[in-house]
Protein backbone atom coordinates (compact mmCIF):
# COMPACT_ATOMS: atom_id res chain seq x y z
CA UNK A 1 0.00 0.00 0.00
CA UNK A 2 0.72 3.33 1.12
CA UNK A 3 2.40 3.17 7.47
CA UNK A 4 3.38 5.85 9.69
CA UNK A 5 6.77 4.90 11.82
CA UNK A 6 8.14 1.86 11.91
CA UNK A 7 6.27 -0.94 10.86
CA UNK A 8 6.33 -2.82 14.19
CA UNK A 9 3.66 -0.70 15.37
CA UNK A 10 3.15 2.70 14.07
CA UNK A 11 2.40 5.92 15.81
CA UNK A 12 5.35 8.30 14.41
CA UNK A 13 8.19 7.39 16.40
CA UNK A 14 11.92 7.94 15.70
CA UNK A 15 14.60 6.42 14.89
CA UNK A 16 18.06 7.97 15.55
CA UNK A 17 16.76 11.14 14.70
CA UNK A 18 14.61 11.03 11.95
CA UNK A 19 11.13 10.60 11.61
CA UNK A 20 9.53 7.83 8.70
CA UNK A 21 6.44 7.62 7.17
CA UNK A 22 5.35 4.12 5.91
CA UNK A 23 2.56 2.74 3.65
CA UNK A 24 0.97 -0.15 3.67
CA UNK A 25 -2.64 -1.70 2.14
CA UNK A 26 -4.41 -0.59 5.28
CA UNK A 27 -7.66 1.20 7.08
CA UNK A 28 -10.18 3.58 7.00
CA UNK A 29 -8.53 6.48 9.74
CA UNK A 30 -9.83 8.01 12.53
CA UNK A 31 -12.50 10.85 12.93
CA UNK A 32 -13.62 10.78 16.47
CA UNK A 33 -12.87 9.08 19.58
CA UNK A 34 -15.06 6.52 20.80
CA UNK A 35 -15.24 3.57 22.63
CA UNK A 36 -13.44 0.06 21.40
CA UNK A 37 -17.16 -1.63 20.75
CA UNK A 38 -18.67 1.46 19.89
CA UNK A 39 -16.01 2.76 17.67
CA UNK A 40 -15.94 -0.71 15.83
CA UNK A 41 -19.50 -1.48 15.22
CA UNK A 42 -19.32 1.21 12.72
CA UNK A 43 -17.71 -0.97 10.55
CA UNK A 44 -20.09 -1.16 7.83
CA UNK A 45 -19.19 -2.44 4.35
CA UNK A 46 -17.88 0.89 3.15
CA UNK A 47 -15.76 0.93 5.93
CA UNK A 48 -14.91 -2.46 4.57
CA UNK A 49 -14.11 -1.79 1.34
CA UNK A 50 -11.75 1.10 2.33
CA UNK A 51 -9.64 -1.34 4.35
CA UNK A 52 -9.24 -3.70 1.28
CA UNK A 53 -7.84 -0.85 -0.22
CA UNK A 54 -3.96 -0.22 -0.32
CA UNK A 55 -2.81 2.38 2.41
CA UNK A 56 -0.44 4.64 4.15
CA UNK A 57 -0.58 3.40 7.58
CA UNK A 58 0.77 6.93 9.02
CA UNK A 59 -1.90 7.95 11.52
CA UNK A 60 -4.47 10.37 9.87
CA UNK A 61 -4.52 12.97 12.50
CA UNK A 62 -1.06 14.53 12.95
CA UNK A 63 0.00 17.94 13.99
CA UNK A 64 -0.56 20.62 16.59
CA UNK A 65 -3.02 21.79 17.87
CA UNK A 66 -3.05 24.76 16.60
CA UNK A 67 -2.72 22.81 13.31
CA UNK A 68 -5.64 20.75 14.17
CA UNK A 69 -8.06 23.53 15.09
CA UNK A 70 -7.17 25.42 11.86
CA UNK A 71 -8.00 22.39 10.11
CA UNK A 72 -11.41 21.52 11.58
CA UNK A 73 -12.17 25.36 10.40
CA UNK A 74 -10.55 25.20 6.81
CA UNK A 75 -8.00 22.96 6.12
CA UNK A 76 -7.70 19.61 5.41
CA UNK A 77 -4.19 19.02 4.55
CA UNK A 78 -1.48 17.99 7.53
CA UNK A 79 1.73 19.13 7.93
CA UNK A 80 4.82 17.36 9.65
CA UNK A 81 6.93 19.43 12.35
CA UNK A 82 10.01 18.87 9.45
CA UNK A 83 10.98 20.45 6.31
CA UNK A 84 13.98 20.73 4.41
CA UNK A 85 15.78 24.15 4.96
CA UNK A 86 16.13 24.39 1.06
CA UNK A 87 14.65 25.20 -1.73
CA UNK A 88 16.81 22.91 -4.54
CA UNK A 89 17.42 19.42 -4.01
CA UNK A 90 19.03 16.76 -5.43
CA UNK A 91 17.72 13.05 -5.74
CA UNK A 92 19.31 9.35 -6.55
CA UNK A 93 18.13 6.44 -7.58
CA UNK A 94 20.26 3.82 -5.71
CA UNK A 95 18.43 0.57 -6.41
CA UNK A 96 15.74 -0.63 -8.91
CA UNK A 97 13.38 -3.11 -9.00
CA UNK A 98 14.07 -6.65 -9.95
CA UNK A 99 10.70 -8.50 -11.40
CA UNK A 100 9.06 -5.39 -13.40
CA UNK A 101 7.52 -5.01 -16.84
CA UNK A 102 9.42 -1.44 -16.37
CA UNK A 103 13.18 -0.43 -17.67
CA UNK A 104 15.29 1.19 -15.42
CA UNK A 105 15.06 4.60 -17.48
CA UNK A 106 11.14 4.08 -17.53
CA UNK A 107 11.54 3.95 -13.71
CA UNK A 108 14.44 6.53 -13.91
CA UNK A 109 11.40 9.31 -15.88
CA UNK A 110 8.43 8.32 -13.67
CA UNK A 111 10.74 9.08 -10.78
CA UNK A 112 11.82 12.52 -12.37
CA UNK A 113 8.00 13.60 -13.07
CA UNK A 114 6.76 12.32 -9.57
CA UNK A 115 9.19 14.99 -8.10
CA UNK A 116 8.28 17.69 -11.06
CA UNK A 117 4.85 17.22 -9.69
CA UNK A 118 5.50 18.99 -6.22
CA UNK A 119 8.13 21.22 -8.04
CA UNK A 120 5.57 22.73 -10.66
CA UNK A 121 3.33 23.58 -7.59
CA UNK A 122 6.11 25.13 -4.89
CA UNK A 123 8.92 26.66 -4.87
CA UNK A 124 11.26 23.79 -4.62
CA UNK A 125 13.24 22.20 -7.85
CA UNK A 126 14.76 18.93 -7.93
CA UNK A 127 17.42 17.36 -9.80
CA UNK A 128 18.57 14.21 -10.72
CA UNK A 129 22.31 13.24 -8.98
CA UNK A 130 24.20 10.55 -10.30
CA UNK A 131 26.04 9.58 -6.86
CA UNK A 132 24.30 8.87 -3.06
CA UNK A 133 25.48 12.37 -1.96
CA UNK A 134 21.78 13.24 -2.89
CA UNK A 135 19.40 15.04 -0.72
CA UNK A 136 16.57 12.01 -1.63
CA UNK A 137 17.67 8.42 -2.32
CA UNK A 138 15.55 6.22 -3.70
CA UNK A 139 15.64 2.40 -3.50
CA UNK A 140 13.87 -0.69 -4.10
CA UNK A 141 13.83 -3.03 -1.23
CA UNK A 142 12.37 -6.12 0.03
CA UNK A 143 11.93 -7.44 3.33
CA UNK A 144 14.53 -6.37 6.12
CA UNK A 145 16.65 -3.46 4.69
CA UNK A 146 18.06 -1.98 7.28
CA UNK A 147 16.00 0.52 8.26
CA UNK A 148 13.84 -1.83 10.82
CA UNK A 149 11.14 -1.14 8.90
CA UNK A 150 10.50 -4.17 6.45
CA UNK A 151 8.43 -5.13 3.54
CA UNK A 152 6.23 -7.78 4.05
CA UNK A 153 5.76 -8.91 0.29
CA UNK A 154 3.30 -8.81 -2.47
CA UNK A 155 0.26 -6.89 -1.45
CA UNK A 156 1.35 -5.54 1.98
CA UNK A 157 3.45 -2.66 2.38
CA UNK A 158 3.95 -0.80 -0.65
CA UNK A 159 6.82 1.95 0.21
CA UNK A 160 7.56 4.57 2.79
CA UNK A 161 9.46 7.57 3.35
CA UNK A 162 11.68 9.20 5.96
CA UNK A 163 10.24 13.27 6.42
CA UNK A 164 13.11 15.63 5.91
CA UNK A 165 15.43 16.45 9.05
CA UNK A 166 19.36 16.06 9.56
CA UNK A 167 19.29 12.42 9.81
CA UNK A 168 21.41 10.72 6.85
CA UNK A 169 18.23 9.00 5.87
CA UNK A 170 16.14 11.97 6.35
CA UNK A 171 14.00 12.27 2.45
CA UNK A 172 14.73 8.89 1.86
CA UNK A 173 12.07 7.24 0.09
CA UNK A 174 11.79 3.07 -0.39
CA UNK A 175 9.60 0.73 -2.52
CA UNK A 176 8.79 -3.05 -1.85
CA UNK A 177 10.78 -4.81 -4.48
CA UNK A 178 8.38 -7.52 -4.45
CA UNK A 179 5.57 -5.70 -5.44
CA UNK A 180 4.44 -5.77 -9.35
CA UNK A 181 5.18 -1.99 -10.30
CA UNK A 182 3.80 -0.62 -13.48
CA UNK A 183 3.21 2.66 -15.57
CA UNK A 184 -0.53 2.57 -16.26
CA UNK A 185 -1.67 5.96 -16.45
CA UNK A 186 -5.10 4.67 -17.88
CA UNK A 187 -5.84 1.87 -15.69
CA UNK A 188 -5.70 -0.61 -18.56
CA UNK A 189 -4.37 -3.26 -16.25
CA UNK A 190 -6.47 -3.31 -13.07
CA UNK A 191 -5.49 -5.45 -10.52
CA UNK A 192 -2.72 -6.39 -12.24
CA UNK A 193 -0.70 -4.29 -10.15
CA UNK A 194 0.46 -0.66 -8.70
CA UNK A 195 0.98 2.43 -11.03
CA UNK A 196 4.51 3.76 -9.45
CA UNK A 197 3.83 7.20 -10.21
CA UNK A 198 0.97 7.27 -8.00
CA UNK A 199 2.84 6.07 -5.32
CA UNK A 200 6.13 7.87 -5.82
CA UNK A 201 3.96 11.23 -6.02
CA UNK A 202 2.56 9.87 -2.72
CA UNK A 203 5.53 8.95 -0.92
CA UNK A 204 7.65 12.26 -2.18
CA UNK A 205 4.93 14.50 -0.56
CA UNK A 206 5.95 12.54 2.74
CA UNK A 207 9.46 13.13 2.43
CA UNK A 208 9.03 16.90 2.03
CA UNK A 209 7.11 16.95 4.64
CA UNK A 210 3.34 16.41 4.84
CA UNK A 211 1.56 14.21 6.78
CA UNK A 212 -2.07 12.78 5.39
CA UNK A 213 -4.76 14.59 4.61
CA UNK A 214 -8.65 14.20 5.14
CA UNK A 215 -9.29 15.40 1.62
CA UNK A 216 -11.02 12.37 -0.92
CA UNK A 217 -9.32 13.95 -3.57
CA UNK A 218 -5.52 14.73 -2.20
CA UNK A 219 -2.70 12.42 -3.81
CA UNK A 220 -2.20 12.18 0.50
CA UNK A 221 -5.22 10.97 1.28
CA UNK A 222 -4.01 7.76 3.12
CA UNK A 223 -5.77 4.99 0.55
CA UNK A 224 -3.98 3.77 -2.95
CA UNK A 225 -6.68 4.72 -5.23
CA UNK A 226 -4.83 3.70 -8.37
CA UNK A 227 -3.75 5.62 -11.19
CA UNK A 228 -4.08 9.38 -11.33
CA UNK A 229 -3.15 9.75 -15.56
CA UNK A 230 -0.25 10.66 -17.46
CA UNK A 231 2.99 12.28 -15.84
CA UNK A 232 3.56 14.78 -17.95
CA UNK A 233 -0.36 16.23 -17.55
CA UNK A 234 -0.41 15.43 -13.72
CA UNK A 235 -1.12 18.44 -11.26
CA UNK A 236 -1.39 18.35 -7.92
CA UNK A 237 -4.92 18.52 -6.51
CA UNK A 238 -5.86 21.73 -4.34
CA UNK A 239 -5.57 20.46 -1.24
CA UNK A 240 -2.18 19.36 -1.79
CA UNK A 241 -1.08 22.54 -3.37
CA UNK A 242 -2.03 24.67 -0.36
CA UNK A 243 -0.25 22.21 2.13
CA UNK A 244 3.08 22.01 -0.32
CA UNK A 245 3.20 26.04 -0.71
CA UNK A 246 2.91 26.39 2.65
CA UNK A 247 5.97 24.96 3.50
CA UNK A 248 8.18 25.84 0.59
CA UNK A 249 6.39 29.09 -1.08
CA UNK A 250 4.52 29.48 -3.85
CA UNK A 251 6.22 28.89 -7.42
CA UNK A 252 7.85 31.61 -8.94
CA UNK A 253 8.33 31.97 -13.13
CA UNK A 254 7.79 29.59 -15.83
CA UNK A 255 7.95 25.87 -16.21
CA UNK A 256 11.47 24.50 -14.75
CA UNK A 257 11.98 21.57 -16.37
CA UNK A 258 15.58 19.23 -15.88
CA UNK A 259 17.09 19.47 -19.23
CA UNK A 260 18.87 16.11 -17.82
CA UNK A 261 16.17 14.09 -18.14
CA UNK A 262 13.84 13.61 -20.90
CA UNK A 263 10.34 13.82 -20.53
CA UNK A 264 8.34 10.28 -20.55
CA UNK A 265 7.31 9.59 -24.23
CA UNK A 266 3.78 9.68 -24.63
CA UNK A 267 2.47 5.97 -24.52
CA UNK A 268 1.04 4.86 -26.97
CA UNK A 269 -2.93 2.73 -26.51
CA UNK A 270 -0.79 0.36 -24.16
CA UNK A 271 2.22 1.35 -23.07
CA UNK A 272 3.20 -1.36 -21.09
CA UNK A 273 2.18 -4.72 -22.31
CA UNK A 274 0.17 -7.66 -20.58
CA UNK A 275 1.45 -8.57 -17.35
CA UNK A 276 2.81 -12.67 -17.58
CA UNK A 277 1.51 -14.89 -14.97
CA UNK A 278 3.35 -13.56 -11.31
CA UNK A 279 5.64 -15.55 -10.29
CA UNK A 280 6.87 -14.98 -6.86
CA UNK A 281 10.83 -14.56 -6.05
CA UNK A 282 10.95 -15.84 -2.86
CA UNK A 283 8.81 -18.47 -0.89
CA UNK A 284 4.97 -18.77 -1.55
CA UNK A 285 3.08 -17.00 1.04
CA UNK A 286 1.82 -19.08 4.02
CA UNK A 287 -2.03 -20.05 4.23
CA UNK A 288 -3.56 -17.34 6.02
CA UNK A 289 -5.39 -18.16 9.00
CA UNK A 290 -9.12 -16.91 9.49
CA UNK A 291 -9.41 -13.33 11.40
CA UNK A 292 -13.22 -14.22 12.19
CA UNK A 293 -12.52 -17.43 13.94
CA UNK A 294 -10.99 -15.26 16.54
CA UNK A 295 -9.66 -17.77 19.31
CA UNK A 296 -5.77 -16.11 18.81
CA UNK A 297 -2.42 -17.42 20.18
CA UNK A 298 -1.16 -14.18 21.51
CA UNK A 299 -2.15 -10.59 21.65
CA UNK A 300 -0.35 -7.81 22.73
CA UNK A 301 0.09 -4.00 22.78
CA UNK A 302 3.24 -2.73 20.79
CA UNK A 303 4.28 0.65 19.93
CA UNK A 304 0.47 1.42 20.86
CA UNK A 305 -0.98 -0.82 18.55
CA UNK A 306 -2.84 -4.23 19.23
CA UNK A 307 -0.83 -7.22 17.45
CA UNK A 308 -3.36 -10.22 17.53
CA UNK A 309 -0.79 -13.49 16.77
CA UNK A 310 -2.09 -16.44 15.00
CA UNK A 311 -0.08 -19.43 13.74
CA UNK A 312 2.68 -18.02 11.56
CA UNK A 313 0.79 -14.52 11.34
CA UNK A 314 -0.66 -11.63 12.28
CA UNK A 315 -3.40 -9.15 12.31
CA UNK A 316 -2.58 -5.15 13.67
CA UNK A 317 -5.09 -2.20 15.22
CA UNK A 318 -3.45 0.59 15.25
CA UNK A 319 -4.33 3.41 17.69
CA UNK A 320 -7.27 4.90 15.34
CA UNK A 321 -8.78 1.46 16.44
CA UNK A 322 -8.76 0.36 12.63
CA UNK A 323 -7.31 -2.99 11.09
CA UNK A 324 -3.91 -2.19 9.16
CA UNK A 325 -5.38 -4.64 6.98
CA UNK A 326 -7.87 -7.31 6.70
CA UNK A 327 -5.34 -9.54 5.14
CA UNK A 328 -2.61 -10.95 8.10
CA UNK A 329 0.96 -10.84 7.60
CA UNK A 330 3.62 -12.92 7.59
CA UNK A 331 5.45 -13.18 11.38
CA UNK A 332 8.87 -14.05 10.66
CA UNK A 333 8.66 -11.42 7.59
CA UNK A 334 8.10 -8.70 10.11
CA UNK A 335 10.53 -10.02 12.96
CA UNK A 336 14.31 -11.32 11.77
CA UNK A 337 15.27 -13.83 14.49
CA UNK A 338 12.92 -16.07 15.92
CA UNK A 339 12.92 -19.74 15.27
CA UNK A 340 11.68 -20.51 11.50
CA UNK A 341 10.38 -23.47 12.63
CA UNK A 342 7.58 -21.90 14.87
CA UNK A 343 4.01 -22.94 15.08
CA UNK A 344 2.66 -20.50 17.28
CA UNK A 345 3.65 -17.29 19.91
CA UNK A 346 2.47 -18.32 23.08
CA UNK A 347 2.64 -14.59 24.19
CA UNK A 348 4.31 -11.36 23.42
CA UNK A 349 4.38 -7.55 25.57
CA UNK A 350 6.65 -4.54 25.01
CA UNK A 351 8.58 -3.62 28.08
CA UNK A 352 8.00 -0.49 29.69
CA UNK A 353 11.08 0.45 30.81
CA UNK A 354 12.99 0.24 27.76
CA UNK A 355 10.69 -0.64 24.65
CA UNK A 356 12.09 -3.77 23.47
CA UNK A 357 9.53 -6.69 22.55
CA UNK A 358 9.59 -9.76 24.68
CA UNK A 359 8.37 -12.88 22.34
CA UNK A 360 7.59 -16.43 24.69
CA UNK A 361 7.40 -19.29 22.25
CA UNK A 362 7.49 -23.14 24.37
CA UNK A 363 9.98 -22.23 27.76
CA UNK A 364 11.96 -19.65 25.90
CA UNK A 365 11.77 -15.75 25.34
CA UNK A 366 12.98 -13.71 22.72
CA UNK A 367 13.85 -9.92 23.27
CA UNK A 368 13.62 -7.41 20.05
CA UNK A 369 14.73 -4.08 19.35
CA UNK A 370 12.25 -3.06 17.17
CA UNK A 371 12.23 -6.14 14.52
CA UNK A 372 15.76 -7.42 15.50
CA UNK A 373 16.07 -10.05 17.84
CA UNK A 374 19.21 -9.06 20.38
CA UNK A 375 22.15 -11.04 20.73
CA UNK A 376 22.01 -13.89 23.02
CA UNK A 377 18.88 -14.88 22.38
CA UNK A 378 16.41 -17.25 23.34
CA UNK A 379 16.89 -18.02 26.87
CA UNK A 380 14.98 -20.03 29.21
CA UNK A 381 12.20 -18.53 30.90
CA UNK A 382 13.80 -19.68 34.06
CA UNK A 383 16.05 -16.66 33.41
CA UNK A 384 13.53 -14.17 34.27
CA UNK A 385 12.96 -15.91 38.04
CA UNK A 386 10.43 -18.05 37.44
CA UNK A 387 10.20 -21.96 37.76
CA UNK A 388 12.22 -24.31 35.36
CA UNK A 389 10.21 -25.46 32.30
CA UNK A 390 7.60 -22.44 32.95
CA UNK A 391 5.76 -21.75 30.05
CA UNK A 392 3.87 -18.28 29.82
CA UNK A 393 0.79 -18.14 27.99
CA UNK A 394 -0.47 -14.55 28.51
CA UNK A 395 1.67 -11.35 29.20
CA UNK A 396 0.89 -7.92 29.56
CA UNK A 397 1.66 -4.16 31.56
CA UNK A 398 -1.12 -3.42 33.88
CA UNK A 399 -1.56 0.55 33.22
CA UNK A 400 -3.06 0.65 36.98
CA UNK A 401 0.34 -0.08 38.50
CA UNK A 402 2.92 -0.14 35.34
CA UNK A 403 4.11 -3.89 36.50
CA UNK A 404 4.23 -6.51 34.16
CA UNK A 405 2.20 -9.64 34.25
CA UNK A 406 3.20 -13.27 33.40
CA UNK A 407 0.39 -16.06 33.40
CA UNK A 408 0.90 -20.10 32.97
CA UNK A 409 -2.41 -21.82 32.78
CA UNK A 410 -4.48 -20.77 36.16
CA UNK A 411 -1.56 -18.79 37.93
CA UNK A 412 0.37 -15.66 37.81
CA UNK A 413 3.26 -13.41 38.86
CA UNK A 414 4.30 -9.93 39.03
CA UNK A 415 7.78 -9.08 37.71
CA UNK A 416 9.52 -5.98 37.88
CA UNK A 417 10.77 -4.90 34.49
CA UNK A 418 12.90 -2.38 36.16
CA UNK A 419 14.61 -4.36 38.48
CA UNK A 420 14.64 -7.64 35.93
CA UNK A 421 13.07 -9.91 38.89
CA UNK A 422 9.90 -11.77 40.40
CA UNK A 423 8.50 -9.88 42.80
CA UNK A 424 8.08 -11.93 46.48
CA UNK A 425 4.54 -13.58 47.06
CA UNK A 426 4.00 -14.56 43.77
CA UNK A 427 2.74 -17.01 42.25
CA UNK A 428 -1.43 -16.59 43.05
CA UNK A 429 -4.37 -17.80 41.43
CA UNK A 430 -5.69 -16.27 38.54
CA UNK A 431 -8.91 -16.43 39.76
CA UNK A 432 -8.28 -12.97 41.70
CA UNK A 433 -9.04 -11.62 38.33
CA UNK A 434 -13.15 -12.00 39.04
CA UNK A 435 -15.19 -12.26 36.28
CA UNK A 436 -13.66 -14.40 33.55
CA UNK A 437 -12.51 -18.35 32.81
CA UNK A 438 -9.70 -20.20 33.16
CA UNK A 439 -7.33 -20.66 30.60
CA UNK A 440 -6.56 -17.29 29.06
CA UNK A 441 -5.64 -17.13 25.24
CA UNK A 442 -4.17 -13.68 26.57
CA UNK A 443 -4.05 -9.91 27.90
CA UNK A 444 -3.32 -6.75 26.87
CA UNK A 445 -4.34 -3.08 27.55
CA UNK A 446 -4.98 -0.60 25.30
CA UNK A 447 -4.69 3.02 24.93
CA UNK A 448 -7.84 3.81 26.64
CA UNK A 449 -6.33 2.72 30.03
CA UNK A 450 -8.15 -0.35 30.08
CA UNK A 451 -6.95 -4.12 30.50
CA UNK A 452 -8.64 -6.33 27.80
CA UNK A 453 -8.89 -9.96 28.74
CA UNK A 454 -9.30 -13.05 26.10
CA UNK A 455 -10.42 -16.62 25.58
CA UNK A 456 -11.76 -18.21 22.68
CA UNK A 457 -13.80 -16.06 20.92
CA UNK A 458 -15.11 -13.76 23.61
CA UNK A 459 -13.03 -11.03 25.58
CA UNK A 460 -13.97 -8.88 28.48
CA UNK A 461 -12.95 -5.47 29.41
CA UNK A 462 -11.74 -4.49 33.05
CA UNK A 463 -11.56 -0.62 33.34
CA UNK A 464 -8.78 1.38 35.10
CA UNK A 465 -7.79 -0.24 38.21
CA UNK A 466 -10.93 -2.88 38.47
CA UNK A 467 -9.97 -6.28 38.93
CA UNK A 468 -13.76 -7.20 38.37
CA UNK A 469 -14.53 -7.54 34.89
CA UNK A 470 -16.97 -4.74 33.71
CA UNK A 471 -20.80 -5.74 33.47
CA UNK A 472 -22.35 -6.33 29.52
CA UNK A 473 -19.33 -8.54 28.86
CA UNK A 474 -17.59 -11.19 27.48
CA UNK A 475 -18.49 -9.71 23.89
CA UNK A 476 -17.46 -10.94 20.64
CA UNK A 477 -13.84 -10.89 19.65
CA UNK A 478 -14.38 -11.34 16.23
CA UNK A 479 -17.14 -8.44 16.01
CA UNK A 480 -15.56 -5.52 18.24
CA UNK A 481 -11.88 -6.25 16.90
CA UNK A 482 -11.66 -8.28 13.58
CA UNK A 483 -14.41 -6.34 11.81
CA UNK A 484 -16.16 -9.36 11.15
CA UNK A 485 -19.75 -8.27 10.78
CA UNK A 486 -21.99 -11.84 10.76
CA UNK A 487 -20.44 -12.52 14.23
CA UNK A 488 -22.50 -11.99 17.34
CA UNK A 489 -22.21 -8.83 19.23
CA UNK A 490 -22.53 -10.75 22.81
CA UNK A 491 -22.41 -13.82 24.73
CA UNK A 492 -23.82 -13.48 27.66
CA UNK A 493 -22.58 -16.85 29.10
CA UNK A 494 -20.38 -17.28 31.53
CA UNK A 495 -17.88 -14.86 32.90
CA UNK A 496 -20.39 -11.59 33.34
CA UNK A 497 -19.22 -9.38 36.17
CA UNK A 498 -21.90 -10.43 38.75
CA UNK A 499 -22.87 -6.59 39.95
CA UNK A 500 -23.35 -3.72 37.35
CA UNK A 501 -21.40 -0.97 38.04
CA UNK A 502 -21.32 2.57 36.89
CA UNK A 503 -18.23 3.34 34.18
CA UNK A 504 -17.20 5.71 37.12
CA UNK A 505 -17.28 3.84 39.93
CA UNK A 506 -19.41 4.74 42.85
CA UNK A 507 -20.75 7.71 43.19
CA UNK A 508 -22.28 10.22 45.81
CA UNK A 509 -24.72 12.93 44.36
CA UNK A 510 -26.09 15.63 46.15
CA UNK A 511 -27.97 18.48 45.19
CA UNK A 512 -31.57 20.00 45.04
CA UNK A 513 -34.25 18.31 43.71
CA UNK A 514 -38.41 18.25 43.75
CA UNK A 515 -38.82 14.57 43.81
CA UNK A 516 -38.89 13.01 47.69
CA UNK A 517 -35.55 12.34 48.64
CA UNK A 518 -34.96 9.18 50.73
CA UNK A 519 -34.10 9.71 54.36
CA UNK A 520 -31.00 10.79 55.39
CA UNK A 521 -30.37 7.82 57.28
CA UNK A 522 -30.72 5.98 53.68
CA UNK A 523 -28.50 8.01 52.10
CA UNK A 524 -26.15 8.23 55.08
CA UNK A 525 -25.69 4.30 54.81
CA UNK A 526 -25.90 4.36 50.96
CA UNK A 527 -22.78 7.16 50.90
CA UNK A 528 -20.93 4.61 53.03
CA UNK A 529 -21.09 1.68 51.25
CA UNK A 530 -20.33 3.41 47.81
CA UNK A 531 -17.10 4.64 49.95
CA UNK A 532 -16.41 0.80 51.28
CA UNK A 533 -17.17 -0.90 47.74
CA UNK A 534 -14.75 1.58 46.34
CA UNK A 535 -11.80 0.76 49.14
CA UNK A 536 -12.02 -3.01 48.45
CA UNK A 537 -11.76 -2.43 44.73
CA UNK A 538 -8.54 -0.09 45.41
CA UNK A 539 -7.05 -2.84 48.19
CA UNK A 540 -7.34 -5.63 45.79
CA UNK A 541 -6.09 -3.66 43.39
CA UNK A 542 -3.18 -3.00 45.13
CA UNK A 543 -2.55 -6.91 46.23
CA UNK A 544 -2.54 -7.58 42.38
Amino acid sequence: MLTSTPDPATKPQKEGGRETQACSRTSVGRSVVLGLSECLSFADEKTLEMMRKPRCSLPDIIGTSELMRRRRRKKRFALSDSSWQKKKLTWHIRSFPDSTQLTQNQVRNIIYHAFQAWSFSSALTFKEESSEEADILVDFSNAYHDDSYPFDGPGGTLAHAFFPGEHPISGDTHFDKEERWLFDPENKSPGHGTDLFAVAVHEFGHALGLAHSSNKESIMIPFYQGPVGFPQEYRLPPDDVMGIEQIYGKRQGGSRPDQNMPPLPVPTARPIPDLPPYRPTQEPRLPAPDRCAAHFDAIANIRGEVFFFKKKHFWRMQAARTLVSLEPAQTLRFWNGLPQDFTAIDAAYERINDSQIVFFIGSHYWVFTDTQVNPGYPRPTSDLGLPRGTVIEAAFVWPHNHKTYFIEKDQYWRYDDHLGQVESGYPKPVTLWRGVPPGLDDITRWNDGNTYFFKDSQYWRFTGGNVESDAGYPRSTAHDWMYCQGAPTSHPTHGSSPKPKDEDGPMCICGSSAHREAPLSSRVLLCIWGFLWAFMLQRDALSM
